[in-house]
């Protein structure tokens, strides 16, 4: 009898140590994503399994072009994913198809040069935003299919839950992403 208590809380020890590590590497490191939607095509299409880095922005500020998953300011408990395209203090201008990006290194604006847009693919719209500290301004690199900062605003940082690192599924599609 002794024997057996002794196999069944080795057990047990194995299982508490395996949630609770799964608990912290979920809660404080990486958190899996499913993509839904086409918001982000062509980067990324409905049914890819994403990796989210949540640390990252722990210690340092997100970037432009990087492509992060937040919480949608007006229903958090809904997530999405789109692509930072404004930093904080900075002036977005959406004009003619173009984005235009005014801040103290390029006072008269600089018309992003996005590589990762579909061939001709323009932004609609007309609409000019000074972020405060803490916003950055967002958008799905499906322009045409995306619900992004054009609709609701900028995005405020506690929004922000971290940035895709990995492509798990299709595994024909399978890439690490570095910006």
């Amino acid at each position: 009898m002794k024997s057996f208590l002794l196999a069944v809380w080795e057990v047990l020890e194995v299982v508490i140590v395996a949630v609770a590590t799964v608990f912290v590497i979920r809660t404080f490191l990486i958190q899996p994503f499913l993509v839904s939607g086409a918001s982000m095509d062509p980067t990324f299409s409905t049914g890819n399994y994403l990796i989210i880095d949540e640390v990252t922005y722990q210690f340092r500020e997100p970037k432009r072009g990087e492509v992060i998953v937040f919480r949608y300011p007006n229903n958090p408990s809904t997530y999405y994913i789109k692509r930072i395209v404004g930093l904080p203090g900075e002036k977005v201008v959406i004009q003619q198809g173009k984005v235009t990006i005014s801040n103290q290194e390029f006072p008269d604006g600089l018309a992003l040069p996005e590589d990762y847009l579909s061939p001709g693919r323009l932004t609609s719209g007309n609409l000019t935003k000074i972020l405060s500290d803490n916003e950055y301004f967002v958008l799905g690199d499906n322009r045409n299919y995306s619900y992004d900062s054009r609709s609701w605003g900028p995005l405020d940082k506690k929004y922000i839950i971290g940035i895709a690192r990995l492509r798990l599924l299709p595994i024909n599609k399978a890439q690490a992403f570095s910006y």
